[in-house]
């Protein structure tokens, strides 16, 4: 009985602890950081220029400031492959023979005492694993923050309504201003400590999600 309790309130845990975690729109931590707003001078001339709003002779479209955006163009593309092969062989024997007094062997019922012990011992394991994975697209992101040596950290996140479901990129991580083009874009390999997200909610991401049984069987819990 004990036993039985016992696995079912692993059971249990165990279905609760690996619930997928369920992603929803407007995420707090991906909200676009906005500029803080500086009271307008007064200016004497009564003229509508305001020089710490405008823009030099030599400045560009490039984001560089809290708050800019930034297009990230996605062009991930990732293949790994490995192979192992494991061999191990190891045979033992050992033998002890009869022992004697006097002269003669000890005999049990007639049967002279001996022994012998054979081990052979076999293990071989052969493994392999293929994996590629490509996303291409784009993204828009928002400078959140800016570094003291020019770089910028961006966050953003993009959902699309697809049918029953929900299709959605986050992107994070921190970009130099030197690799943002003239159109004010940016690959994502140029993106350093890169978070990309790309997933989807609704009933066609869950039926590709297994069970809490099926996760409690495939968790290091279920012991056979």
């Amino acid at each position: 009985m004990r036993f039985l309790l016992f696995s079912l309130a692993a059971l249990v845990m165990a279905g609760c602890a690996q619930t997928p975690h369920k992603p929803m729109p407007n995420d707090p931590y991906y909200a676009p950081v906005l500029p803080e707003e500086r009271a307008q001078p007064v200016v004497p001339t009564g003229s509508l220029f305001q020089d710490a709003y405008a823009d030099n002779l030599y400045s560009d479209i490039k984001a560089r400031r809290l708050g800019d955006i930034i297009t990230v163009t996605l062009q991930e593309q990732t293949t790994a492959s490995k192979t192992a092969t494991t061999e191990t062989s190891k045979e033992s024997s050992a033998e002890l023979g009869a022992p004697t007094m006097f002269g003669r062997d000890i005999t049990v019922g007639g049967n002279p005492l001996s022994a012998g012990v054979n081990g052979t011992r076999n293990f071989s394991g052969d493994g392999s694993s293929d994996q590629s994975n490509q996303l291409n697209g784009e993204i828009t992101v928002t400078v959140i923050k800016v570094l003291p040596n020019g770089n910028l950290i961006v966050r953003g996140e993009k959902w699309m309504r697809i049918n029953t479901g929900d299709e959605y990129i986050r992107l994070t991580g921190m970009i130099r201003p030197q690799d943002i083009t003239a159109a004010n874009q940016i690959p994502s390999t140029r993106v350093a400590n890169a978070r990309i997200e790309y997933s989807g909610t609704g009933s066609l991401a869950q039926v590709q999600e297994q069970g809490w049984l099926t996760r409690f069987f495939n968790s290091p819990v279920w012991p056979f």
